[in-house]
């Protein structure tokens, strides 16, 4: 089912509520001219994943790509699993469109070899060099560009964050899904800032999300651990649980995305994805006026967010240093 964005999605977006993805705008979008298409890991009834979508055409509606004018956009969403994005992104190429973008390294291996010359843009993806999508950051080659959601130096810096707000940690376990590539490529690095931070790193793979509980509870027995969740879809469409299961067990806990800590997590330090999605917007913007994705340079993240749960800090014992309050970008109280 394709599903267009009209212009009062926009501005319900940009008053921060979620965006509708309304089947009405379907039959005035057909007779657009230009054609783009989105596969995301993302579940449509998440306010969450609306929001951060929403940013693209958000950010294509201010360079003149209008819904029911010149534009017909479609989304696929729940790609969270190699079987189903490859699905999905069937579907995504029957609609022909001019421009594909891809949210993640899930969406982007299904995406790339039914893509023949189609353009892919992709929004969060690890390691394009070192998963063989591109070329090179500065000439990513063929038809393939986007914006990483990955800086080797980020590993380091929430390992430091959490030590910083938890001083007793000294082993941190890692909560990971064992399936999605982008977690087993951003554990070398968390290994290597381990002793920077003064902690050692210890993998808790969760291939399933029943065992959640039994996972956490048999880690949290060890004395001075904290935990730390990985980037993905199995986390985002789990984080309620996950959220849940590390509060009952009391462990001071780092994740990537404000949504963990909304919900009550103690920290969160990663990038802003609705920046991802905005600067996505400009390339798709570029590339539909005649820009070729082989000269349009991979980017790395250029916008990161800082977020402390108030409230969960006390409820855990821990007091926040001024210094942290003070380069905290949000404070949950």
């Amino acid at each position: 089912m394709a599903i267009c964005i009209g212009r009062r999605q926009f501005i319900t977006a940009l008053g921060g509520a979620a965006v509708a993805w309304p089947l009405a705008a379907r039959a005035q979008g057909a007779r657009a001219e230009k054609r783009i298409a989105l596969l995301t890991p993302g579940r449509e009834s998440d306010p969450t994943a609306q929001r951060v979508v929403s940013a693209l055409p958000q950010r294509l509606e201010e360079l003149g790509w209008h819904v029911t004018k010149n534009l017909v956009m479609t989304v696929r969403w729940g790609a969270s699993d190699p079987t189903r994005a490859a699905q999905l992104a069937a579907e995504i190429i029957n609609t022909a469109p001019d421009v594909i973008l891809a949210s993640n390294a899930i969406s982007l291996v299904a995406l790339r070899p039914l893509a023949g010359s189609i353009p892919i843009v992709f929004v969060q993806v690890p390691d394009p060099v070192g998963m063989g999508f591109v070329a090179s950051f500065a000439y990513p080659g063929g038809t393939i560009t986007g914006f990483t959601n990955y800086e080797p130096s980020i590993a380091g810096k929430q390992l430091q964050l959490l030590r910083q707000i938890a001083p007793r940690v000294r082993q941190v376990g890692v909560l990971l899904d064992p399936r999605d590539i982008t977690n087993i490529l951003y554990l070398p690095a968390l290994k290597e800032a381990g002793p920077s931070a003064d902690v050692t790193v210890a993998e808790l793979p969760v291939p399933d999300d029943t065992e959640i509980d039994s996972v956490l509870a048999a880690f949290a027995a060890k004395p001075g651990c904290g935990l730390f969740v990985l980037p993905g879809p199995f986390a985002l469409n789990h984080r309620e649980r996950i959220t849940t299961a590390i509060q009952l067990v009391s462990l001071p806990a780092m994740y990537w995305d404000r949504s963990f800590t909304a919900l009550g997590g103690l920290a969160s330090y990663g990038i802003d994805v609705a920046d991802n999605y905005r600067r996505a917007a400009e390339y798709v913007d570029r590339i539909l006026r005649g820009a070729k994705p082989a000269d349009l340079p991979v980017q790395t993240p250029t916008k990161y967010d800082f977020v402390i749960n108030l409230k969960t800090a006390n409820t855990l014992g821990l007091t926040v240093s001024p210094g942290l309050l003070s380069i905290a970008d949000e404070l949950i109280e």
